[in-house]
């Protein structure tokens, strides 16, 4: 059996709202229900965070809607699109306790483009001790690493929304303009609803399905 970090009280205790996981923000921050963690890395960085607009799932176009709107992972989401192998290029990190955040650009293993901007909150105390280095080494999606080691957990996708891509999210995702993205605020469960990872997940423009035919 894997080794079981111990816990606290808070994280022990079942009945504990999702908020709890949310909370220890920077202090200071103001927390945006569409934005956590990406905004605290704006903070930190002295960025001003594009505004962030939900919008109703089945509200979203395609291919958006079948690329977020569901309750799978989006490591095997994305590949299964592009049928590309993506891995992991971390812009920004940071770690407070067993808190871990990064900032992300998940990329497609052949052609190397941009398939997903964001950002993670982990909670490392909630994963067993392989597992949390792998996440520390910073060479794989977290996606493939709770396939690997066989970690139960469900996906619960809080709010979907639209985006117009500031400068900082050009950059990072090979834009020669602004554009309206598409996202999702998503929670990682484990079997008694603590919440293993908090996430934003953010696309590019317009995938090419004629690629992902291939």
């Amino acid at each position: 059996m894997p080794d079981t970090p111990k816990l606290n009280s808070e994280l022990d205790d079942p009945n504990m709202p999702t908020s709890v996981f949310m909370a220890q923000p920077q202090p200071g921050l103001k927390v945006s229900p569409f934005a956590y963690p990406l905004d605290e890395f704006y903070a930190q960085a002295g960025r001003t965070l594009p505004s962030i607009q939900p919008i109703a799932g089945d509200q979203m176009p395609e291919p958006y809607r079948s690329l977020l709107v569901h309750s799978n992972d989006m490591t095997p989401t994305l590949e299964k699109f592009h049928r590309q192998k993506v891995y992991l290029n971390v812009l920004g990190r940071h770690q407070r306790d067993d808190f871990y955040f990064r900032e992300v650009i998940l990329l497609l293993d052949e052609t190397e483009e941009p398939a997903e901007f964001g950002a993670i909150k982990i909670n490392l105390a909630l994963f067993p001790s392989g597992a949390r280095r792998a996440i520390l080494e910073e060479r794989l999606p977290l996606g493939h690493i709770l396939d690997q080691h066989q970690i139960i957990h469900s996906s619960r996708p809080k709010a979907f929304f639209h985006v117009e891509a500031d400068s900082f999210i050009m950059t990072a995702l090979q834009l020669p303009d602004s554009r309206q993205l598409y996202g999702r605020r998503n929670s990682l469960m484990d079997p008694v609803q603590r919440s293993l990872a908090e996430i934003v997940e953010i696309l590019p423009p317009t995938p090419h399905p004629a690629r992902s035919q291939r």
